[in-house]
């Protein structure tokens, strides 16, 4: 297959013609590996699942992105994650003037900061090891450095390890963010971008929950202080650490079987250079409190995913690999959201980045933020850290978070996408 632009749904079907024919198929690499320059158009890979998810390639407004970055300061938070560390190849090739790169584990910022040193020689890459949940730490190692531009990726992200952890989401998803926000405002950054998440829509998770707080601290800062200070919302992101892939791939390998916790459970996907691309767009959109929300298409059926990566490796569902369902796990949907419903989107200037228009911040709000920090600071107890949770999101919903769920079709925002409008 000699069309790396070619939808998902016209690669899904050569496969299944191959599958039948007894034919292998290969394909030349996807847009996003070419424009990266990190393949040729003449080199042939088995197909993989990105190809068989992909949309029409990203375009973004380079020059207003690159008018933002060029020759600034710019400092990514969790720069050694998956997001993160895309976020800082895509940043460096802009030409920034200096890439602050801030992480808790050494051994993924050292990874980054060796790649970007050796891919761009003439820029100056600043690794910082720090806790962003260290408020006068995390100001005494930015201050030097002043940052203009701050992308924060840094975050626990894993359901059902966030539900059985509590105060650990609340301090590093919404105290991080909180002094993230502070750091900002104290040197005088221009831009904060807050990396979310669509379960922070009616989350039923704890993680959920303290990614939607965490938007609200970032929408309090920007109101409060008229800073152009933004949340982007996305989905799942395929190859990200611990997605359902690579736990998919390595079962495989193992023989299976490949387990599914539901029949019906599906997610918004994107892949990671997509995402990035369109969150730094919602950069350059924002004015400030907004939260973005990037479209990601339709739902994928996590089942069908996994059946497409047992057919990928050769082999066959039922005959070769079985797939099991094991259970919706604790604080988990069946369906992810992208919007409230006191929400609606509005268009922007790009068709693939929406703007969730909703109310100001409810009368109270920034003090609820500070007695949950105030409470998880103090070592509450998970029960009380959910009840103050549920102030802050009334839409959060623990008791639905195990097995009782009730399947309800994703909430699509009306298809606006073809009429953007001039910021």
């Amino acid at each position: 297959m000699a069309m790396p632009s070619a939808p998902g749904t016209a690669v899904r079907e050569a496969m299944r013609i191959a599958r039948i024919t007894g034919i292998e198929a290969r394909t030349v690499p996807g847009m996003p590996e070419l424009l990266a320059g990190r393949v040729s158009v003449s080199t042939l890979r088995p197909i993989q699942i990105d190809d068989l998810l992909r949309r029409s390639p990203v375009r973004i407004d380079l020059d207003r992105v690159q008018e933002m970055i060029s020759g600034r300061t710019v400092l990514v938070t969790g720069a050694g994650g998956s997001i993160g560390s895309e976020l800082s190849r895509q940043l460096a090739a802009l030409g920034p003037g200096r890439l602050v790169l801030l992480g808790h584990g050494e051994n993924s910022i050292f990874t980054i900061t060796s790649e970007l040193t050796e891919l761009h020689p003439n820029l100056q890459v600043v690794p910082l090891i720090a806790d962003v949940r260290d408020r006068e730490g995390l100001l005494r190692r930015l201050e030097p450095y002043q940052p203009a531009v701050i992308f924060h990726a840094a975050a626990h992200k894993h359901v059902p390890l966030m539900e059985v952890n509590v105060i650990e989401s609340v301090t590093n998803n919404v105290i991080g963010t909180a002094n993230v926000t502070q750091a900002a405002l104290e040197l005088g950054s221009d831009r904060l971008v807050l990396v979310s998440t669509d379960k922070a829509v009616r989350p039923t998770n704890v993680m959920g929950a303290t990614k939607r707080v965490a938007e609200q601290v970032v929408q309090a800062a920007a109101e409060a202080n008229d800073r152009n200070f933004i949340s982007v919302r996305f989905g799942n992101v395929l190859g990200s650490r611990g997605s359902v892939v690579p736990v998919f791939l390595s079962q495989i390998a193992a023989g299976g079987p490949v387990t599914v916790t539901h029949p019906e459970m599906r997610r918004y996907f994107m892949t990671i250079p997509e995402s990035v691309q369109l969150t730094q767009q919602a950069a350059v959109l924002g004015q400030g409190g907004e939260v973005f929300v990037l479209d990601m298409g339709e739902p994928v059926k996590i089942v069908d995913l996994a059946a497409d990566l047992i057919r990928l490796s050769g082999l066959e569902v039922g005959r070769d690999i079985e797939i099991h369902f094991s259970g919706v796990r604790p604080g988990e949907k069946l369906y992810e959201e992208l919007f409230f419903g006191r929400e609606y989107a509005e268009p922007t200037t790009h068709p693939k980045v929406l703007r969730a228009k909703h109310e100001g911040l409810p009368d109270g709000a920034v003090a609820a933020i500070d007695e949950l920090m105030t409470l998880a600071v103090r070592g509450a107890d998970d029960d009380t850290l959910r009840a103050a949770l549920q102030v802050l999101v009334p839409d959060y919903r623990p008791e639905n978070s195990a097995h009782n769920l009730t399947a309800r079709p994703a909430v699509r925002p009306p298809d606006i996408r073809a009429a953007p409008i001039t910021e």
